[in-house]
């Protein structure tokens, strides 16, 4: 999935409310055999919870952190790089779909969000960028389709709903879908060539 472009570019790439995790730093290796140079933040400032502590790690970010703070940090990291990179895109899971969201007011050239539920709190943004959201269609906490009406209108915005569940790109999760996993990852990789390459 390597490409060929003269544009620096650089992805950064959002962890769910657990951490900085396996998870996360595997798909950053693939993010950066394809090309990119990749950074990996760790907005929680800790080790990462176990998958065990989903409520302990939710509270935590909630409480400790924040979508506000954590989408100044994201604009403060694509500042400090800005001169560096033609070219900066954000990759988000879970809260950090939603921090990627509410990022793409802000100077970068693209978002690729996957299943970012909280985005349903803040719908009305309008992207300055080309946004890629991917949603599971069984979440718990909302109505995927009422949402997704929502942000079909949103400038710049292109959303696909799976047929899965909350997690469904994550391979340590109970709700990991090795087929979706391959279509989304594929299709993301296309979206940041897109971006990437100045085809747009």
């Amino acid at each position: 999935m390597n490409f060929q472009t003269s544009r620096k570019a650089l992805v950064i790439i959002l962890h769910e409310i657990y951490g900085l995790n396996e998870h996360i730093l595997a798909f950053g290796d693939k993010v950066s055999q394809a090309g990119y140079k990749v950074l990996t933040p760790n907005l929680l400032k800790r080790e990462p919870f176990p998958y065990e502590q989903e409520e302990e790690a939710y509270s935590y970010f909630v409480s400790q952190i924040g979508f506000d703070r954590a989408a100044d940090e994201v604009r403060q990291i694509v500042r400090d790089h800005r001169d560096q990179y033609d070219c900066i895109m954000i990759v988000g899971f879970s809260i950090g779909a939603t921090i990627a969201w509410l990022c793409s007011v802000s100077e970068i050239e693209g978002i690729v969000g996957f299943y970012g539920s909280r985005i349903r709190n803040y719908a009305e943004t309008e992207p300055k960028c080309p946004a890629l959201l991917f949603f599971a269609r069984n979440e718990k906490s909302f109505n995927v389709s009422e949402l997704v009406v929502k942000l079909e209108h949103r400038q710049n915005t292109h959303v696909h709903v799976i047929e899965g569940e909350h997690g469904f790109m994550n391979p340590y999760s109970k709700s990991y879908l090795p087929q979706a996993y391959q279509a989304c990852l594929e299709r993301s990789f296309d979206f940041l060539q897109w971006i990437a390459t100045g085809e747009m």
